[in-house]
């Protein structure tokens, strides 16, 4: 049997599985004021100052802890991609993520979900340095910004739907069942995953000889397994290769700043509870998705046109930094809960637009067992970043002004498009 534009099918599955990561991860922090509740976790009356300001300092150490692992995850699963392949790799993240997910129904104490989230983390990062790797092996160049551009849509559409699936679920059984749903829902993917992703794109039995000369192109005319797979230490020899770890370390807090915080920012800045949330809190990311899809067009199509993969990336980079810079400004002094999610759906968009061409540097710099490395350092130093962005948040946004909040991240993004920039020189195959 063979099927046309099989590579399409799998990236279709590992948008499918996006979706299902963002899930995942927004699961606590949607439901974390109903849980804080519940369990008791604060001294502290609800709805008082006291319990918000209590309530976010538990919940930025909570993450902390997740990203730690995650960051941990990330230097290490790139690598682990590299060894073991796309297919095992993909399948072994998801069993860890999704059975610790779903196993944080059972948590009755803060202990309980400081080590259940670290473990998840361990689980949730692979994706990231898996899918820019699965797509150096089953995309063309002129099509891996576009196919990296879908991937994270997965991302945003995930975040769209999780404030309004969970909140039906939260409102329907509770805050212990929702887990165990949005959980399985990752071990229900594997099987699929298992039956189509059978094999690499030279050795798969369905995929077509077109498709296979089509994947081809631009690539070392060696076989993938004769091209060299460097070391840690080479890889951070290459100067070129800090442009995607520094660029990531700046500008990836930006993201994680609104997937952590933003159900809090909405709940303590205009008092939105889980419904609440499920009507607006998906706003910003349909401009994420959207950001998501025309950065890796844009890119690709200058490609397409003839241009150098230095100037399609770079231009890429720099458009999107310019709607996300001033954009973050205004957000600052926004008063109206709606225009203020408004403006952040505008922010979603220049940052996926950027990010997604800056996740792609990797598979233009290098090729076989050398790519999802990269990609894992970069992913592992955005994680870093975000850590240490996280330690000033409850400082910033102590007695709720949150304007410090949003300048902090505009202040990251200049120094993101200066590494770029000063890092990447030519970006051009280092094989």
């Amino acid at each position: 049997m063979k099927v046309k534009n099989l590579r399409w099918w799998i990236l279709a599955l590992i948008v499918l599985v996006t979706i299902i990561n963002y899930l995942d991860r927004n699961t606590l922090g949607i439901m974390w004021q109903e849980i804080v509740k519940d369990l008791g976790l604060v001294d502290a009356e609800p709805g008082t100052p006291e319990f918000q300001a209590a309530s976010k300092k538990l919940f930025t150490m909570v993450n902390m802890v997740f990203m730690v692992a995650y960051g941990f995850s990330q230097f290490f699963s790139g690598r682990i991609y590299d060894k073991i392949g796309t297919r095992k790799g993909f399948s072994f993240s998801v069993l860890i993520w999704a059975i610790f997910d779903a196993l944080t129904a059972f948590a009755t104490g803060i202990g309980q979900i400081f080590g259940l989230r670290a473990a998840f983390g361990l689980g949730v990062a692979g994706p990231w340095p898996g899918a820019v790797k699965s797509n150096a092996e089953w995309f063309p160049q002129k099509q891996r910004s576009l196919a990296q551009g879908l991937f994270n849509v997965g991302a945003s559409v995930g975040a769209i739907l999780a404030p309004i699936l969970i909140g039906v679920l939260f409102a329907a059984f509770g805050w212990k069942v929702t887990f165990l749903v949005i959980g399985c829902l990752g071990l229900m993917w594997i099987v699929p995953w298992l039956i189509v992703n059978k094999k690499g794109p030279q050795e798969h039995p369905w995929i077509t000889e077109q498709e296979q000369q089509l994947i081809a192109e631009g690539k070392p005319t060696c076989s993938a397994s004769a091209v060299k797979t460097r070391s840690y230490k080479e890889i951070l020899g290459c100067k070129k290769s800090w442009a995607v770890i520094c660029g990531r370390f700046f500008l990836d807090p930006i993201w994680w700043m609104f997937v952590s915080f933003l159900p809090i920012y909405l709940y303590e800045v205009h008092g939105m509870d889980v419904k609440s949330l499920a009507m607006t809190a998906w706003v910003p990311y349909v401009g994420a998705a959207l950001g998501s899809f025309a950065g890796g067009w844009f890119s690709s199509y200058l490609l397409h046109r003839g241009h150098s993969v230095n100037l399609s990336r770079k231009l890429a980079i720099a458009v999107g930094a310019c709607i996300v810079f001033p954009m973050l400004v205004l957000v600052a002094f926004v008063s109206d809960p709606m225009l203020a999610v408004v403006c952040m759906a505008v922010i979603l968009f220049g940052f996926q637009f950027t990010m997604n061409n800056i996740q792609t540097i990797p598979s233009d710099l290098f090729a076989g067992k050398s790519v999802g490395s990269l990609a894992g350092l970069g992913g592992a130093a955005a994680a870093l970043g975000t850590i240490l962005s996280m330690v000033f948040i409850p400082m910033l946004t102590a007695g709720g002004n949150w304007i410090p909040f949003f300048i902090m991240g505009a202040s990251l993004v200049p120094l993101s498009i200066l590494s770029i920039f000063l890092f990447g020189g030519h970006i051009e195959s280092q094989e």
